[in-house]
Formats: C-alpha cells, sequence, structure tokens
C-alpha cells in the first residue's frame, strides 16, 4: 500500500505588489530584488487571514478530488502563520467545508512544513488507521514581517496549496526524507514572545524578534548543503538516477539556491520547476503552489517520478520522491 496524490489545489489574495511598489516603500528596487532572488511580484493579503486562504484550498482539493466532506478522513495544515494560537487552522478548515468526521490538527515546521504534514499523512494511511488526507501549507507571512526591513520584507508573500492523498496500490510516494539541525535555530527565527506575567516584572509587548529575523548567508548555506544530501539519499535508496526525474519541485525560496542545488544534484536547471517569480516566498504554502501549477499546466502524467524538496526554520527540510 502507498499513498497518492489525486488532486491539487490552492489559493492566493487578489492583490498583487511588485518589486517597483515594495520600492515605495523601503530602500530597495526592482533590479537588486531580481538580481539577488528572482522574485519580481508577490500576493499579499489586503485583509484574510490564514485560515480564509487554507478554506479555500480545502473547498478546491474537495471539489477536484471529487470527494464529499464527510468522507474527509484526516486534515493537517501546516504554518507558521496561523489565526490563533489555538484553535489549529486544521479546525477551522474543518468546520467551514462540513468535514464533521475528520481528525484535525496542525504542524509547524516553516518552509518545510507541507513536507512534514505530508509524510505525516503518509504514515496514517500506509498503516491503514485512515484512508484519505487533505494537506495544506498556508500563509500570510505579510503579517510578521518587518516591512521596514528590506533584506526580508522583499522576499515573502501570502498564499495556499495542498493535495488530497488517499491510499493506493499502485503510483505514490516512493521514497521521503524528513531531517532537522535544531542546534541551527537561531538563523532564521520569526514569532518570539517574552514571558512576560504579572508576577515576573517583565514588561508586556512586541519584541523584535517576533517579526522574520534570518541570517541570510547562513541560511543559504544550510539551504544548498541540507538539500543537496537529502536528494541524494532518497535517490540512492530508492535506486533510481537523476535522469530518470521529470520535475523537481523545490521550496521557492530564492532562485540562487536552486541553481547552486541544480548544478551539486547534476539535474537540467529546466526540470527545476518554480514560479517564485510572481509568489515570492510563501513559505509552507510554496511547493503545494508549485505543484498545484505544474499540475494544472499538464506538465506531468501519470508513471512521471517527481521530487519534492525543501528546508526552513528550525532548521528543518524534507524531500520526497513521488510516481505521480
Amino acid at each position: 500500500m502507498t499513498t497518492r496524490i489525486i488532486a491539487t489545489g490552492a489559493y492566493a489574495p487578489g492583490q498583487v505588489i511588485t518589486n517597483n511598489d515594495l520600492a515605495k516603500i523601503v530602500d530597495t528596487s526592482d533590479e537588486w530584488i531580481t538580481q539577488r532572488t528572482g522574485i519580481k511580484e508577490r500576493h499579499i493579503s489586503s485583509g484574510d487571514n490564514t485560515s480564509v486562504l487554507a478554506i479555500n484550498t480545502a473547498k478546491q482539493l474537495l471539489e477536484r478530488a471529487g470527494v464529499e466532506a464527510e468522507s474527509v478522513d484526516l486534515i493537517i495544515v501546516a504554518s507558521v502563520t496561523p489565526d490563533y494560537g489555538t484553535p489549529s487552522l486544521g479546525c477551522m478548515v474543518q468546520k467551514e467545508i462540513g468535514a464533521v468526521n475528520a481528525v484535525a490538527f496542525d504542524v509547524t515546521a516553516a518552509c518545510s512544513g507541507f513536507m512534514f504534514a505530508l509524510s505525516i499523512a503518509d504514515k496514517y494511511i500506509r498503516t491503514g488507521v485512515y484512508n484519505n488526507a487533505i494537506v495544506i501549507g498556508a500563509e500570510t507571512l505579510s503579517k510578521i514581517v518587518d516591512w521596514s526591513d528590506r533584506s526580508t520584507c522583499v522576499l515573502f508573500g501570502d498564499g495556499a496549496g495542498g493535495a488530497f492523498v488517499e491510499k493506493s496500490e499502485t503510483d505514490g510516494i516512493i521514497k521521503e526524507e524528513i531531517g532537522t539541525k535544531g542546534e541551527l535555530y537561531d538563523i532564521l527565527t520569526e514569532g518570539y514572545t517574552s514571558c512576560s506575567n504579572a508576577f515576573n516584572g517583565n514588561e508586556s509587548g512586541t519584541d523584535p524578534l517576533w517579526y522574520v529575523n534570518m541570517n541570510g548567508r547562513e541560511v543559504f548555506k544550510f539551504a544548498t548543503k541540507s538539500v543537496v544530501k537529502s536528494v541524494e539519499r532518497v535517490l540512492a535508496s530508492a535506486d533510481v538516477s537523476p535522469d530518470e526525474i521529470a520535475y523537481v519541485v523545490p521550496h521557492q525560496a530564492n532562485v540562487r539556491i536552486v541553481e547552486v542545488i541544480s548544478n551539486k544534484l547534476k539535474i537540467p536547471y529546466e526540470k527545476f520547476y518554480m514560479n517564485m517569480d510572481r509568489y515570492g516566498n510563501t513559505s509552507s504554502a510554496s511547493i503545494p503552489m508549485a505543484l498545484n501549477e505544474l499540475n494544472e499546466r499538464g506538465l506531468v502524467k501519470r508513471g512521471d517520478k517527481i521530487l519534492l524538496t525543501g528546508f526552513g526554520g528550525g532548521m528543518t527540510w524534507g524531500t520526497m520522491l513521488v510516481s505521480w
């Protein structure tokens, strides 16, 4: 038994912010951003919170999978920007789509979040606990970005993407690897909340570390090393050569990172499917959004071998080899 992706979906806010728009509020330019990241524009919410993006993606997945909400067994949402500390986004999605029989929860693994969530769903299905799952990555990163920091605010966008997966006797997830390197946790952080209460004398208020803080150089080094090694291990364990890969769907963080990964793996750059030029880095949503676009464009066919791979804060990484 394996776990097969039978439908993909995505949703992004309608408001598009270009590099030139950003240049009006921070010291930057289209040329500076494009040369360093490959990003030209991103979708930024006009007020809809993360749950709205996730719910719209879930509804699309149900329609495309041809599944009634009451038949959904499991809902997992990956996010670092939920509406609340509690309830989870998963519970909010469950309510709004009417998946009354589903178990729902969230996972947090930053930009690797969708990979971790898909891995969890795969284990539930392979062990026979559940027959199917909705897996979503959803973010409104615009609410955790310091819009005066040109080194980070130019990178991120809002959006959601997901997959409907079910048990299958053929095709599906072949091999995977997820991993963490916690000793590097502080090179990429967001959402720090200090321990302030009525009995310790600490002042309340928003800590500067609440916003995205990133050591770009160290993140670049981690990404290019961890992704390459992870892909190599997954391919080796599956006895699959790079030549057999139809497409690689990487985390949509930075085109320069993808160039390095492509060179090290000796997988042609043209096989890396990217849409970061139009969406920026949407964290846990980036891989499923790109996968959905690849699917919608009809670029993959039954039996194609696809690599999903990414990295994120924690530091974390995840790679999956999928037979479409």
